[in-house]
């Protein structure tokens, strides 16, 4: 059976992940994890009985309390930049650029250069308006349109799915 604080730090581990559900078995004892759901523990016991034929595993449940995190709450207050956000009306007059690939969007060529487009910027067919990386290839987003950059969709650094809008144009 695991210590108390083999199964605190198993917590932890499957708090700060992305999985949702943890399950781990050893030596007849089990715990089951679920991030939006009860935890339980389950112990297995034989059961021993000298002239009866084998009998299956008794199972015990066990609820596990909560474990909230240790450190105090911190709030921080950033206000973030107003952005003019368009309406889906006002979307169907004006192209999307759309990532080609799945990868990580980056609006400049270097962390410390300034972005390739901004909202207002006036672009080319063949203007470069942002890298996206995929598998350590530096891929070279085109404009394919001339007009002005309405809105910047995603954020430097942001993972970005095939086919998802990175910018509006107004052609």
């Amino acid at each position: 059976m695991l210590k108390v604080q083999e199964i605190r730090e198993l917590i932890k581990l499957v708090d700060q992940s992305s999985i949702d559900e943890f399950v781990y078995e050893n030596d007849g004892s089990k715990i089951k994890m679920k991030k939006n759901g009860p935890a339980t523990v389950t112990t297995v016991q034989p059961v021993i009985q000298a002239a009866a034929p084998a009998a299956p595993a008794a199972v015990q449940t066990i609820p596990v309390a909560a474990v909230t995190p240790t450190a105090p709450a911190v709030e921080v207050k950033q206000e973030a930049p107003k952005v003019e956000t368009t309406t889906e009306a006002d979307t169907e007059n004006l192209h999307k650029i759309t990532s080609p690939m799945v990868g990580t969007f980056y609006a400049s060529p270097t962390p410390d250069a300034d972005a390739y487009v901004k909202a207002g910027s006036h672009v080319t067919k063949d203007s470069i308006v942002c890298i996206v990386e995929a598998m350590k290839l530096f891929n070279e987003i085109e404009a394919e349109v001339t007009g002005e950059i309405v809105e910047v969709l995603a954020k430097n650094g942001q993972l970005v799915e095939y086919g998802q809008p990175l910018f509006l144009v107004k052609p």
